[in-house]
């Protein structure tokens, strides 16, 4: 014999897996509980399923069934009297069972703002929370200002709270309540979906959400609350800082309304490319084309350095094209950690588009003692050093 799923003993018919005689699964297995679940995992699993499987959310064929199924099953299920009906007589009980729609508000399931609101673009109840919004400002800074960091002062014309209405956008600062939401800052309704009724909120169109309104618009701000204002700014640099950190003025972005507290000013750094330095992370990667002989015979070249001091570069004989030189500690300043990154110097030939006369003579005479013995012992010297990672 072949079983699928628990065994059960005979009893009440809601005790038993699958459907009854009505055609319908029973409520336990549709929400995946036990029959000894209680209140806490039956609005755990609901929250979880009716998530899963709501129509607008979910891509199962099946979705709008299921969904009516679980609230079904919850409805019956988290009412005490209901369920012990159910727990003895299963879906046919008397009175024929738990047809009809059922009226449950799912605002305290949900946190305040239940999930149909949450799909359906409706916010919390409540008034709308006013605090300022962040300000983007992008700083151009200098490879020489992120190694050694620097101190930054700047002028902008930034929102401020208006003074007259106190940042109210009322005149003399005198609001009232707002008449079509009495000062809740939303509007709601109650609306039918399956056989739950719940509540859909929306911010109040009338007072954006403040749940009160001018009594006369103030004439400094045009209502606003907020005027444009020259501010001078000071903030630092900090050395080693990457391209595209963003450092944060707290209190300097758009004031709040209605007492909240002003967004923040975020300060967005770019760096400016350096003529012949390239960056990855804290180390610094720069070519350096020499002649074949300062690669074969070695030689020493002197480069203004981003730290002031100079950058010596000691090319050893014998070098080839594409070889590096690593110096150490004289890249940036590592942000976490300590200590400086490297300079890495590729070394490339620099081959002049024209030779005059008597050089082009000198290398014809110089050819053979250049060129390899063996041309094809070293091709398989090559490969064989590609293989190793060489």
């Amino acid at each position: 014999m072949i079983f699928l799923g628990r065994w059960v003993e005979d009893g009440p018919l809601s005790q038993r897996g699958g459907a009854d005689m009505s055609g319908k699964r029973d409520y336990y297995e549709v929400l995946g509980l036990d029959r000894d679940a209680d209140e806490k995992a039956l609005k755990n699993a609901f929250r979880r399923l009716a998530r899963k499987y709501h129509p607008d959310r979910s891509d199962e064929a099946d979705a709008e069934d299921r969904f009516k199924e679980i609230q079904e099953a919850y409805a019956v299920l988290s009412d005490p009297s209901k369920r012990s009906q159910y727990d003895r007589f299963g879906h046919d009980g008397p009175g024929g069972g738990f047809g009809g729609g059922f009226n449950v508000d799912l605002s305290d399931l949900f946190g305040g703002s239940d999930i149909f609101s949450a799909f359906f673009g409706g916010g919390g109840g409540g008034q709308r929370s006013r605090r300022g919004s962040d300000i983007l400002y992008r700083h151009t800074v200098s490879s020489e200002d992120v190694m050694n960091g620097a101190d930054e002062e700047v002028e902008l014309e930034l929102p401020t709270s208006c003074v007259p209405c106190s940042g109210t956008g009322a005149e003399g600062g005198v609001l009232d309540t707002c008449a079509d939401c009495q000062g809740r800052g939303v509007l709601s309704r109650m609306v039918q979906m399956g056989p739950f009724q719940t509540r859909q909120d929306r911010t109040c169109s009338t007072c954006d959400g403040r749940g009160k309104i001018p009594r006369t618009t103030c004439k400094a701000c045009k209502g606003r609350g907020r005027k444009e204002q020259t501010t001078t700014l000071r903030f630092s640099i900090p050395a080693g800082a990457e391209d595209g950190t963003r450092l944060r003025l707290r209190g300097k972005g758009e004031p709040g309304r209605d007492g909240q507290p002003a967004g923040d000013l975020l300060v967005e750094l770019e760096v400016s490319p350096h003529p012949y330095f390239e960056r990855s992370r804290s180390d610094l990667i720069m070519s350096l084309p020499l002649g074949y002989a300062d690669l074969a015979l070695g030689t020493t070249v002197t480069l203004d350095h981003l730290d002031g001091s100079p950058l010596e570069i000691r090319v050893p004989k014998g070098s080839t094209a594409g070889d590096t030189i690593d110096i150490p500690r004289r890249g940036f300043p590592r942000l976490r950690g300590g200590g400086r990154g490297d300079v890495v110097v590729l070394l490339k030939l620099h081959m002049p588009s024209k030779f005059p006369r008597q050089v082009r003579a000198t290398l014809e005479e110089l050819r053979e003692d250049m060129a390899p013995k063996d041309l094809e012992a070293r091709i398989r010297d090559e490969a064989e050093t590609r293989r190793r990672g060489g």
